[in-house]
């Protein structure tokens, strides 16, 4: 049985004991509900994948309660640092080699020798991981595949009778989740495009982000068919056929519908900011009112542009069996 409580002191106290007892809490960050349960504890991770039907293979995110918590967990090397100085707390990922003595357990990690830690802004999150007093993994807050939630309402749709509690504190501000960036190699790699932009990072480093030498998945969001909708998406839409509801950006699809034709603007201004919070809400807006076809208008690949294409494109891949 799933508890959905307001996010007050009292429920994240309960919400913290039932993480230490290897049970599962949804709990909203700054950019999307997540999914969490005791990074330390395998059989308590290991409830995640089940909950999620997620690949063993997709490692988890740990959040964790500062930057001195981080460096516990992973051995950051001088430009993460200044990352970590610049951008946390916040909605940035740094993955890097696992620190001797670690605690995440290897099944958060799915066996790499490399561990993904993040400091959340929210305050929920915040003060939940200081009542557990230690990291929490926590992926989106849906089944693997389904589109991630913004609103607790989203997390129950996906999760009701597979999570012990859903701290409800309202819509999730970012709406997109956290920008991935690895110092595993020689040079900063950018592994998934997120709520910080790519060139905020780069101005911080001083140098351009490179892209991961290899196909495999070594970070949340990389495999190919991920954060998908049922309905099909015609991304680059110039029109609409007949039958599609349409994700605008900017009004420009609203012109060419015919009346009745569901539109749902991702930013009517044409505002990146207010597109990436808007994302996943409207995918799951076409989900519930059961649409088969949406044509996508064009969004620019610029600042949070990229990640929201990045979602856009994973979200209209073929589906994965």
């Amino acid at each position: 049985m799933t508890t959905i409580a307001p996010a007050d002191a009292a429920a994240i106290g309960k919400a913290a004991a039932i993480l230490r007892e290897g049970g599962l809490v949804a709990f909203p960050t700054e950019t999307v509900y997540g999914l969490g349960a005791d990074a330390t504890q395998a059989w308590a991770v290991a409830r995640i994948y089940d909950a999620k039907d997620r690949p063993s293979f997709n490692p988890l995110i740990a959040h964790v309660a500062d930057l001195e918590a981080a460096r516990r967990e992973a051995a950051l090397p001088e430009p993460a640092l200044r990352l970590a100085a610049a951008f946390w707390p916040g909605p940035l990922t740094i993955v890097a080699p696992v620190a001797p003595g670690g605690l995440v357990c290897d099944l958060a990690r799915a066996g790499l020798p490399s561990v993904a830690v993040r400091v959340p802004a929210h305050p929920v999150a915040q003060a939940l991981i200081a009542a557990l007093g230690r990291p929490i993994a926590a992926p989106s807050a849906n089944r693997s595949g389904h589109v991630s939630p913004v609103t607790a309402a989203h997390v129950a749709e996906d999760l009701l009778g597979k999570v012990d509690m859903i701290l409800d504190g309202g819509r999730t501000a970012a709406g997109l989740e956290s920008t991935i960036v690895s110092f595993c190699e020689d040079s900063p790699v950018l592994l998934r495009p997120g709520a910080v932009a790519r060139e905020a990072i780069e101005k911080v480093l001083g140098a351009k982000l490179a892209a991961p030498a290899r196909a495999d998945v070594l970070a949340p969001g990389m495999t190919p068919s991920h954060y998908a909708p049922a309905a099909r998406l015609r991304l680059e839409a110039h029109e609409l056929n007949a039958g599609e509801a349409a994700l605008d950006f900017g009004g420009r699809l609203a012109a060419r519908a015919t009346p009745g034709t569901l539109v749902l603007d991702l930013s009517p201004s044409g505002d990146l900011v207010e597109a990436a919070a808007n994302l996943f809400a409207h995918l799951r807006e076409f989900d519930a009112r059961r649409i088969a076809d949406v044509a996508v208008a064009h969004v620019p690949e610029r600042g949070l542009g990229e990640a929201i294409n990045d979602r856009l494109r994973r979200a209209s891949a073929p589906k994965l069996d």
